[in-house]
């Protein structure tokens, strides 16, 4: 049952919001976290968290068992079929996880659940988010079932789509397409790859990421013209077959769930308005390409509770102000570089060698890898 009045309403009990509120505990304050789903989802877009993110993790006591459920990749590899042509080790990095953490999203989720129970907290199931009444005080949020509660402070941690984005009349700028077609599966294959790497391959049909998980699985997400709605195994062996290693080819055995989703490039107007904040998908969504989504919406999480925190110690609110001004250049920087990877897949063919060449010789420049491997891993020049 709903409180009647709550400091901090969490609209979304996925990762951005879980660790809203778990940072918020840690602090001593207890948010109200809802949820439209009955249920979490038990399958995710989401594989992998960066080095950098682990490091902001372990300030609310997650890193460690959410390492304890990873698969530690130690490094990232761009391929044009069999050719390597741009490795980008994370062995070096300066952190206590010098790797990238393949891991699934709904295992980080249930990581982030575990921690805010073991806090104190918990998420409160279904309620669809309806209405949003914003005044100087505060807020009221109005749910489908008739239910309403009054806040203090409302954290849109809602997804692309975020109810709470569009009640607070937030701006959701970028292009008014339908975006970028993508398939994604996590499939057992025989596959003769290092299951100890992600990998990218760059094809001029579009760009296809294989990484390993840590049941045998293999997470594949590949841009694909016209997704289908029922994506079965058959697409994924194309997509392999098309894209992937062409001497010792992939071959799909099992397919043990797949999905297909649309990804603008768009950052909200701003990540407040009045009482309203946001955070994750609900602020900025971008390619999957580099994994750099889910873990920028950890470190937005992250930054805001904390923040919230001081302001209901006694701070003033504009340190909310400050949080949304130091977020949202940081979007701006990874949909930047999101989408110069994803560039690299749509090379002319005739400019293809020009590229593969200065790949290949970034690669053997470890100064060029070295900042690689620290952009990718998602260090931030601020503490926010």
């Amino acid at each position: 049952m709903l409180p009647e009045r709550t400091d901090v309403l969490v609209v979304g009990a996925g990762p951005t919001g879980l660790a809203v509120a778990a940072t918020l505990a840690g602090h001593g304050v207890t948010a109200t976290v809802v949820d439209r789903l009955a249920t979490p989802p038990v399958t995710s877009r989401a594989a992998v968290v960066h080095a950098g993110t682990l490091e902001v993790l372990d300030r609310i006591g997650v890193a460690a068992p959410l390492a304890a459920r990873g698969l530690p990749s130690t490094r990232f590899t761009v391929r044009d079929r069999d050719r390597v042509l741009l490795t980008v080790p994370f062995d070096g990095l300066p952190s206590r996880y010098p790797y990238a953490l393949l891991v699934s999203q709904a295992e980080t989720e249930a990581v982030l659940a575990d921690r805010l129970t073991a806090l104190g907290g918990r998420v409160l199931r279904p309620y669809e988010l309806s209405g949003l009444d914003l005044d100087a005080a505060g807020a009221t949020a109005k749910f489908a079932g008739g239910e309403t509660i009054r806040a203090r402070w409302v954290v849109g941690a809602d997804g692309m789509r975020s109810p709470v984005r569009e009640l607070a009349g937030i701006e959701f700028g970028g292009p008014a397409d339908p975006g970028e077609s993508f398939l994604l599966a996590d499939v057992r294959v025989d596959s003769a790859l290092p299951r100890d790497q992600v990998n990218l391959f760059l094809a001029r049909q579009g760009p296809l990421v294989w990484a390993p998980l840590p049941d045998g699985t293999v997470r594949l997400v590949a841009s694909v013209p016209d997704a289908p709605s029922e994506p079965r195994a058959q697409h994924f062996q194309a997509l392999l077959d098309e894209r992937g290693p062409a001497r010792r080819p992939d071959r799909v055995t099992e397919i043990r769930w797949s999905s297909r989703f649309r990804i603008h490039h768009r950052i909200a107007g701003s990540y407040r308005s009045g009482p309203v904040l946001l955070a994750g998908d609900a602020a900025h969504v971008h390619s999957p390409a580099g994994g750099q989504g889910m873990n920028l919406g950890l470190r937005d999480a992250v930054a805001l509770g904390d923040t919230l925190a001081a302001v209901l110690a006694g701070r003033s609110d504009t340190l909310l102000d400050e949080y949304a001004a130091a977020r949202r250049p940081l979007a701006e920087e990874v949909l930047s570089f999101s989408a110069g990877l994803t560039r690299l897949t749509a090379v002319p063919p005739a400019a293809r060698p020009l590229r593969d060449l200065l790949l290949r010789a970034a690669s053997g420049l470890p100064p060029v890898r070295r900042r690689l491997a620290v952009r990718l891993a998602g260090f931030e020049p601020t503490g926010r």
